[in-house]
């Protein structure tokens, strides 16, 4: 940590609410694609917030809404096909959350970000991990902190089950999807 960062920590010691700035945040994905490509993809359209003292980041809580209609793989026939009920039903289903249960020091920066993922109305246990970039003045006066997050998930558990077998041998779209959130949270 930079004495920079060492010094804003101390100067913003005790438990706040950092709401996510979307301009400078990121939640994407990527699955494997015709057995032998990987696609990738991004939500434009995502809010929330992380409770906590930069001090104490095992104490704090995590909530995140994504709106399913902001897909955005690049191709916009893919991507009304992924808000379909082939997917992610997105005129039924139209948010994606994500509420932390704990989180769990694993040493130095990283941590283990244990919460809750519903999607399609499925709620299942999700781990990430998570690299902690600690806090930062930025150049209005507000603070600032980061966070790099990842984890894999079985697209089969949230109902997203739409498939097609390729005629030599595998199918269109792979079981396992990987998941990669940057945030920028300001403190409020």
């Amino acid at each position: 940590m930079s004495t920079q960062q060492a010094q804003a920590t101390q100067a913003i010691a005790g438990r706040a609410r950092w709401e996510i700035d979307p301009v400078h945040s990121e939640i994407g994905f990527a699955v494997r694609h015709m057995m032998v490509a990987t696609a990738r993809g991004r939500f434009g359209e995502f809010s929330g917030h992380v409770d906590f003292d930069p001090a104490e980041p095992t104490g704090a809580s995590v909530e995140v809404s994504i709106n399913a209609k902001s897909i955005d793989t690049r191709n916009p026939d893919r991507d009304a096909h992924l808000r379909s009920p082939d997917f992610f039903d997105a005129e039924n289903h139209p948010t994606i959350t994500f509420k932390s249960r704990r989180i769990e020091a694993v040493g130095g920066d990283q941590y283990r970000v244990i919460g809750d993922l519903t999607i399609r109305g499925v709620t299942r246990e999700v781990v990430l991990d998570t690299t902690y970039y600690g806090v930062h003045p930025d150049a209005f006066g507000g603070i600032r902190a980061g966070f790099h997050a990842t984890t894999s998930i079985n697209r089969f558990d949230f109902g997203l089950n739409w498939n097609a077998a390729i005629e030599a041998g595998g199918v269109v779209v792979a079981d396992t999807v990987n998941i990669t959130i940057d945030l920028e949270v300001v403190r409020q």
